[in-house]
């Protein structure tokens, strides 16, 4: 039984009888497309990587296998789905879609921007599908829109042709209202092209509003769930990706990815077994998959799916399992490819296993490792590494090192500024630099200064969206804003600002016991008895002996007697 987690606000969302309305349906809707999802499962055949039905003038035998490839696309596959593509232009050489195909799977619109390698291969591919000429019009349209993207690849920044492609393909799906992959495409358009900073959620939600149209005629589409997951990863909407999350895994039960997706809801609800289990079955498909085609190497889907287990073992106090999920990740020497997520993951692990379990010596002790790995590509992951040293070193006494890792991320912060590509990351790491400043200026005696650059840490952090591939920040700021006002003897002004973090952030062990504790002080005793009892829930799967869980149980006791 997973723990009991509160749902968050959904006041931003409904704030008229007409959007209420509307979230109901959606609700409705899902749930009960999920249980006809369930109900058919004896009647329907299922392919492993979900079903869609994507038309083009080629073979039969070509038409499956590119039907295939896209299949994998929604999913993220990217590496089979090029697979796929190339037996299309093998069983089919004049097949000017499987051209298509391979520019698709070397985009990655959600993850980082492409390298430059991949750029000039899907512009290559681009380029060769025009010349050998699609049979129709839609056709020639789908990459006409994709190669909006590819055309000025050296020379125009990567948001504005990646805004480019998504204009393209809201005319393609206007153009062809009955097409309902130009449809689900533009809906993946808009959820890349979502502005961090937008916490209306415009692109998000009108991407939803996409999908659920068309879920009813296709419920076992691979990239409805997904984009759905995708459309609802954020504190005030999460609730209404919950039955997508359900059903994700049932619908492409070969892919790594579909198993670990539902965890991105899971987390943001704090449904911490729930998000285990997700991650040690998609860890489990990724670890059977790389072992066929690239042995002696890890997955990244793998590390990604190791860096999700980390955080929901460390929520749930099962510390040994987070430790074993460390060593496994300290233990890889190959990984089938240097992206985004392994580096997240490689960097991350470490640093959370430290941090949350608020071993400051630990975590001052860490270094940007493997040392093999070119994370000069990733300086937003390896920035991880220097704010867990930095916080490590101020909490732990050693100033002069905790001031020399924040120029290093200040040195980070200026470099991501600079390359201005996807996602913000420069914030991201100006964020880490505040919270790593404001506990050295504590240790210093600047109790005001500290004050002022852990809130706006806090703030800053809240005005932004974590990266849609994380599980969220390594430790949130209006978490770490609370425990320094704790520090200074301040429990009437902490107490709201675990309560906020919890908001956004539920069912986070720190933030739990964090609120608890000041409660107690602040003599509320319901509100402590009330955190301190979710605590004990959070933990009820181990017999862990953290000091927060003694306190936590030491009040409940004096409470009962």
């Amino acid at each position: 039984m997973s723990p009991t987690f509160r749902p968050p606000c959904i006041a931003l969302l409904a704030g008229t009888r007409e959007a209420v309305r509307t979230v109901m349906r959606t609700i409705l809707i899902s749930s009960l497309l999920l249980g006809i999802l369930r109900a058919d499962d004896s009647h329907r055949h299922h392919n492993d990587v979900g079903q869609i039905r994507f038309p083009v003038a080629c073979t039969p035998e070509a038409q499956k296998a590119f039907e295939h490839g896209v299949a994998l696309l929604h999913s993220f596959w990217y590496d089979e789905a090029g697979k796929s593509f190339s037996q299309v232009i093998r069983t089919d050489p004049a097949c000017a879609m499987a051209y298509w195909g391979i520019g698709m799977s070397l985009y990655h619109p959600v993850w980082s921007p492409p390298s430059a390698a991949d750029l000039r291969k899907g512009s290559r591919a681009i380029e060769t599908a025009k010349a050998i000429g699609a049979k129709t019009q839609r056709e020639r349209d789908y990459i006409a829109a994709l190669g909006v993207f590819y055309r000025t690849w050296d020379t125009v920044p990567h948001r504005e042709r990646a805004l480019a492609w998504r204009s393209a393909m809201q005319r393609l799906s206007a153009r062809y209202p009955e097409d309902r992959e130009a449809a689900i495409f533009y809906a993946l358009a808009l959820i890349a092209t979502a502005p961090p900073s937008d916490q209306t959620y415009a692109n998000q939600k009108h991407a939803a509003e996409i999908l659920n149209r068309i879920l009813p005629e296709q419920p076992d589409h691979p990239g409805i769930a997904h984009y759905l997951i995708h459309s609802y990863d954020s504190p005030q909407l999460a609730i209404l990706a919950l039955p997508a999350a359900r059903a994700y895994a049932k619908i492409a039960p070969a892919s790594a990815h579909a198993l670990h997706m539902p965890s991105h809801i899971f987390t943001r609800l704090g449904l911490w077994q729930d998000s285990i289990e997700s991650n040690l079955a998609s860890a489990a498909v990724a670890e059977q998959h790389i072992a066929k085609t690239l042995q002696g190497a890890t997955s990244q889907d793998e590390l990604h799916a190791l860096d999700y287990l980390a955080y929901a073992y460390l929520q749930t106090c099962q510390d040994e399992q987070a430790k074993r999920i460390m060593d496994e990740a300290a233990s890889v020497s190959k990984i089938d490819q240097q992206v985004f997520q392994a580096a997240y993951a490689l960097a991350a692990i470490p640093a959370r296993y430290a941090l949350e379990r608020r071993r400051w010596s630990e975590a001052a002790e860490l270094h940007v490792e493997p040392a093999w790995f070119p994370w000069m590509q990733f300086q937003y992951a390896e920035a991880i590494t220097h704010f867990a040293r930095a916080l490590g070193s101020a909490r732990s006494g050693n100033l002069l090192e905790a001031r020399a890792e924040i120029e290093r991320l200040a040195a980070v912060e200026t470099a991501l500024r600079q390359i201005q590509e996807g996602y913000d990351w420069s914030t991201q790491v100006k964020v880490q630099r505040l919270a790593a400043l404001a506990w050295l200026e504590h240790a210093e005696g600047s109790r005001e200064s500290a004050l002022r650059s852990m809130r706006a840490a806090a703030d800053l952090e809240d005005s932004i969206e974590k990266h849609p591939v994380t599980p969220g920040p390594v430790l949130p700021a209006r978490e770490l804003l609370g425990e320094l006002l704790m520090e200074l003897d301040q429990p009437a002004r902490a107490l709201p600002e675990f309560e906020k973090a919890l908001q956004t952030s539920p069912n986070r062990f720190n933030a739990t016991y964090g609120a608890g504790r000041a409660a107690e002080l602040c003599r509320n005793t319901k509100k402590a008895a009330e955190r301190y009892s979710e605590l004990l829930q959070l933990c009820g799967h181990t017999d862990a002996q953290r000091l927060e869980l003694q306190n936590a149980r030491t009040f409940l006791q004096r409470q009962r007697n």
